[in-house]
């Protein structure tokens, strides 16, 4: 039988949140975040967007776009809401009914779950508990992170989880550029430490969300935000293994994978790319193998695939070396213009983006490297890059003057007709140029 144990206050804030009259805090305000206080302020709740970037607070402020795939009917109809309020200041967070962390979870130089940003959120959050709030966290973790990190952080001031506060693991399910599907579309799973906080984080999402579904445990959501991932990763991992066997048999992987595509039961598409790219695909199903280790077992099938996708830029530098040499062209002093460096189409999101590593890899083996970009102005700095390069303009005169135009990020805005027709050499990792096949488009 479920405990009555913080029951009243449980009742208190699932009363509140179905009359969408409650105060929610959410902290980060980035590519989850900020999508987060559109949903909520939506569904009619004050929201309090809490971030350490001053520049992003001040912006949000002003109603001043700084994620443009959101466009800037947002942040403009925040600003002129008296239902939010965006701050760097942690006390501001005091009054809310839920604080949401939305937070990035990214890896150490050796591949393990970097959770400092958890931590640090949830000994802020911890600062400013108050009996009566519910806390989820969000940033996508390995299974445990909430019951034994953030439960144990919440708790050290006395309060206890399921009488005092509640707490659940709710998992962002972003995809940016998305626009056939918003935050409030996607279902949203909701794990509690215990059946009551779950009871209060269904009431909180169901609030602004269509379809919420609760399931057993904060372990059981962590573990499936995992899954997803891990199996996107593991699937781009075949067609990317697949793609230099099949291209030394002459066979283009692409046509393969829509002629299987065409099966209607048991295939779902992936296709190959130049590596893999954004928060999630590239980093989650490490928090797994790492966690994996701990309790004694090896996770073949996530390593084999982290090693394949990491393979690819390298693959795709070669594969533009030997079209170069082909044409009487060494690698050195080639100019190379990299088209797209987002690290999927359409927006300008790069974290993790694979260009980085290739145009690392080119100005290493000593080529002039240069990229366009519809919507990204200047290279900025990463964890691991700091490449100081400016987009250029696309135009004839560029791609003409280019030894190899590599197609990194197949962004609709960009003009492929053009570039068929002015550039000598494309390397076409995307399957962009299917419609201007020629002698001088080469797969990458």
């Amino acid at each position: 039988m479920e405990t009555q144990v913080g029951m009243p206050e449980a009742e208190r804030l699932i009363a509140r949140f179905s009359a969408k009259q409650a105060t929610v805090g959410i902290v980060g305000l980035g590519y989850v975040g900020l999508p987060l206080v559109r949903a909520m302020h939506g569904a009619g709740h004050r929201v309090v967007g809490f971030d350490i970037d001053e520049s992003k607070v001040r912006m949000l402020r002003q109603g001043q776009a700084y994620l443009k795939h959101l466009g800037d009917e947002l942040v403009q109809t925040l600003a002129s809401s008296d239902r939010f309020m965006p701050t760097s200041r942690p006390g501001d967070l005091a009054g809310c009914d839920a604080i949401v962390l939305c937070v990035p979870t990214p890896l150490g130089e050796h591949r393990e779950p970097d959770l400092t940003f958890v931590e640090r959120s949830t000994e802020m959050v911890a600062s400013v508990l108050q009996k009566g709030m519910l806390v989820s966290l969000e940033s996508t973790s390995y299974p445990g992170t909430t019951r034994k990190i953030c439960q144990t952080i919440l708790e050290r001031g006395g309060l206890r989880c399921g009488r005092d506060f509640f707490l659940v693991f709710s998992p962002e399910r972003e995809d940016p550029g998305r626009k056939d599907m918003e935050t409030h579309q996607i279902p949203r799973l909701v794990g509690g430490i215990d059946d009551v906080s779950t009871r209060v984080g269904v009431a909180l999402y169901s609030s602004a969300v269509e379809r919420v579904i609760a399931v057993e445990s904060a372990e059981v959501a962590e573990s499936a935000k995992l899954l997803e991932n891990i199996y996107r990763a593991v699937n781009i991992a075949l067609v990317n293994e697949l793609k230099p066997v099949l291209t030394d048999m002459g066979i283009d992987i692409w046509s393969v994978v829509r002629a299987a595509s065409t099966k209607p039961f048991g295939f779902q598409p992936f296709y190959p790319g130049p590596g893999l790219g954004g928060h999630c695909i590239p980093i989650d199903p490490y928090y797994l193998s790492w966690k994996a280790r701990e309790v004694g077992h090896v996770t073949r099938f996530i390593e084999l695939a982290g090693e394949i996708n990491s393979s690819m830029p390298r693959l795709v530098v070669e594969r533009a070396a030997r079209a170069l040499n082909d044409r009487g062209k060494p690698v050195k002093g080639s100019r190379v213009l990299v088209l797209g460096i987002a690290y999927k189409p359409d927006i300008d999101d790069i974290r993790e983006t694979p260009a980085a590593e290739i145009i690392t890899l080119l100005l290493e083996r000593g080529a002039v490297v240069s990229y366009h970009d519809p919507h990204v102005a200047r290279f900025p700095s990463m964890r691991n890059y700091t490449l100081d390069l400016a987009g250029v303009p696309l135009t004839a005169e560029a791609l003409a003057h280019a030894d190899c135009v590599m197609i990194v990020t197949n962004h609709a805005a960009v003009d492929y007709g053009l570039v068929a027709k002015h550039a000598t050499l494309i390397v076409d990792t995307r399957d962009a140029m299917r419609e201007y096949p020629g002698p001088n488009v080469v797969k990458g």
